[in-house]
């Protein structure tokens, strides 16, 4: 169960170096309660377009795969402003209420977190155990990553204004679900490849809260610890076998 002769480090982000309360309590309502506001202020700007075009690819294929809340996103010829407006927000919140890991959900919400944190309406929370670690890896030598659902974007907005600071220093790269879902293996094995460490993928730590991922990442050779965090979900036997811990500080 103990972790030893590892250069590299994965991180998991909720539920590991930020509260999963943090994303449920904040950046998630912050999305909900000001999306029509949010849509009605940036409508004109090519970014919003780009994220929108995003969203209605994805929910185009959701449909033809008969997903039940899924509905079509007009494009500009076929509709008005509002109308468009109005199949953008049900898209979203009905994706945001199963907590759906899905790339064009998990842009749009790191393009409004964007500007949340740049007008200081933001800031992500890190626990005060990490930094501290992050710190001795980086002196060791130890190549920092952060792998995690939400977006690359998302990623470095959470540590990039964080309640530590600018914390962004530490890390040598992020990963996000175009490198593939983080239940999967062959998700791990891609890591490993773009960072050069494919025939040496037990040097490889990756810590979590998600069992499945716990799996996933062992199977590709990795090391693996458990982080358990208040608010997480509870850890059911099958994790007896791994390395658990409470603070950064027990890795």
């Amino acid at each position: 169960m103990d972790v030893s002769n590892y250069d590299t480090v994965v991180l998991d982000i909720e539920g590991t170096i930020t509260p999963i309360t943090f994303v449920k309590e904040t950046l998630f309502p912050y999305v909900l309660s000001g999306l029509s506001a949010f849509l009605d202020r940036t409508w004109n700007s090519e970014e919003l377009k780009k994220q929108i075009e995003l969203l209605r690819v994805q929910a185009k294929k959701d449909v033809e795969d008969n997903i039940p809340q899924a509905v079509l996103i007009p494009t500009d010829s076929e509709a008005s402003p509002e109308e468009i407006k109005t199949a953008v927000k049900e898209t979203i919140v009905w994706q945001m209420n199963i907590d759906r890991k899905i790339g064009a959900l998990k842009s749009f919400q790191g393009y409004m977190w964007k500007e949340g944190y740049e007008s200081n309406v933001l800031c992500g929370v890190v626990y005060d155990d990490v930094v501290p670690v992050l710190a001795q890896w980086k002196a060791a030598g130890k190549k920092i990553y952060i792998y995690s659902s939400g977006s690359v974007p998302a990623q470095k907005l959470i540590v990039g204004y964080s309640t530590k600071g600018d914390i962004t220093n530490y890390f040598s790269g992020y990963f996000d679900t175009t490198v593939g879902l983080k239940t999967e293996t062959e998700s791990y094995s891609n890591i490993a490849k773009q960072i050069g460490k494919e025939n040496d993928t037990k040097s490889i730590l990756f810590v979590t809260d998600n069992i499945k991922e716990i799996f996933a990442a062992k199977q590709a050779g990795y090391q693996v610890v458990i982080s358990d965090r208040p608010g997480n979900m509870p850890l059911g036997p099958e994790s007896k076998e791994f390395k658990i811990v409470t603070s950064f500080e027990q890795i």
